[in-house]
């Protein structure tokens, strides 16, 4: 009788465990003590059916389900939920983090691409495997090209394959002039375009910036009331001949009187005594020949080469020219002093070369002051 009991709880047990329907039997058909042990396990079986529930719930999101009772995994099922909860609350923090992340990115790239769509400069984003322009700001359909090559780009600007073709790894910023005499100046940079290796050019047209530096560039240059360069110019110029070992013939000269003629008549009429001087000059030497005025009656003339004969007798003809078309009630003439700078010999400084030449003007003064006593 006594394993008969037994048998039953033992399959009832087993019901609980592992059966789906459980198969109860009638507890009140057992003997002592086991009819109490037999209501034991239908505690238990309440409880796993409980367990069960709150595990389904827990499983669906509901992580407020506790467990009482079952002494160690009530307090490890316990943790568990709790830890969960916590888990949950600070993933849809960084979820919402995320979210207003990618909508403020959203709205920052909107905000981008609408500014350089409205920008003058052509701002190009070429694919670096490809070779090909994927975002153009002057394309339609915002700026998107899915084609090979940008239209636009390909008619506008003529050096569209130079920028297919560049290769750089960081920053660099380039100046060019196309077949059409148009200046552009290129910001390049390598980026991450829609998860793909790719380089930026932002192409700005500085042709009319560029026209504008050389007008004033130019105007640096030369004394614009008599048409010749300037100290300024003169002085970068022989700075450069020195370094490049250049082999010039540099000519001193000297107005005669000019400050006779400013006293005695006014500077209206020496500004006309100067560019008398100054024609008379330049048509007896080349075009290319430089000359400069670099003091108010102080000139100098740079030919290139060693022509110091040539020069002599060129300056000479000038003054004698220059003195006989003289209509002026006053005198006039000028002095003047070479120098030939030899390229691979020289080592003389341009200061120690202008107090060669200087020298050399005032000997000309000297002999020529003796010749006409």
């Amino acid at each position: 009788m006594e394993d008969r009991n037994c048998e039953i709880l033992v399959e009832y047990l087993k019901s609980i465990l592992y059966d789906h329907e459980i198969r109860k039997p009638d507890l009140e058909k057992l003997d002592e003590p086991f009819r109490g042990l037999g209501h034991c396990m239908e505690t238990l079986q309440e409880n796993l059916n409980h367990l069960a529930r709150q595990a389904q719930l827990v499983a669906a999101g509901d992580y407020s389900q506790k467990v009482s009772g079952l002494g160690e995994f009530s307090e490890a099922f316990n943790t568990m939920t709790t830890q969960l909860e916590l888990r949950r609350s600070q993933l849809k923090e960084e979820s919402k983090k995320v979210k207003d992340r990618a909508e403020v990115i959203e709205a920052y790239n909107e905000l981008l691409v609408e500014m350089t769509r409205r920008r003058n400069e052509w701002v190009l984003v070429v694919d670096a495997e490809k070779r090909s322009v994927v975002y153009c700001n002057k394309s339609d359909e915002e700026g998107y090209v899915h084609t090979p090559e940008c239209d636009k780009c390909k008619r506008k600007l003529h050096f569209q394959e130079r920028i297919l073709n560049w290769k750089g790894e960081s920053q660099w910023n380039w100046d060019f002039e196309d077949a059409c005499g148009n200046c552009y100046n290129v910001n390049s940079f390598p980026v991450e375009w829609r998860g793909r290796h790719s380089y930026v050019h932002i192409v700005s047209d500085v042709t009319k910036e560029q026209q504008e530096k050389e007008v004033l560039q130019s105007k640096a240059y030369y004394d614009a009331a008599f048409g010749v360069r300037n100290r300024r110019f003169f002085m970068e110029y022989m700075e450069h001949a020195l370094q490049e070992k250049k082999t010039v013939t540099l000519c001193y000269l000297d107005m005669d009187g000019l400050k006779f003629v400013n006293d005695r008549f006014g500077h209206l009429e020496g500004d006309c005594y100067i560019r008398t001087f100054v024609e008379v000059v330049q048509r007896h030497f080349r075009r290319g020949d430089i000359l400069a005025r670099v003091g108010g009656d102080e000139f100098v003339l740079i030919l290139t080469g060693s022509l110091e004969e040539l020069a002599v007798g060129k300056l000479q003809s000038a003054r004698d020219c220059f003195r006989e078309e003289n209509h002026k009630s006053y005198p006039v003439s000028f002095s003047y002093g070479i120098y030939v700078i030899d390229g691979q010999t020289n080592r003389a400084t341009l200061e120690e070369i202008m107090q060669a030449v200087d020298a050399s003007m005032y000997e000309f003064k000297r002999k020529y002051k003796e010749k006409r006593c």
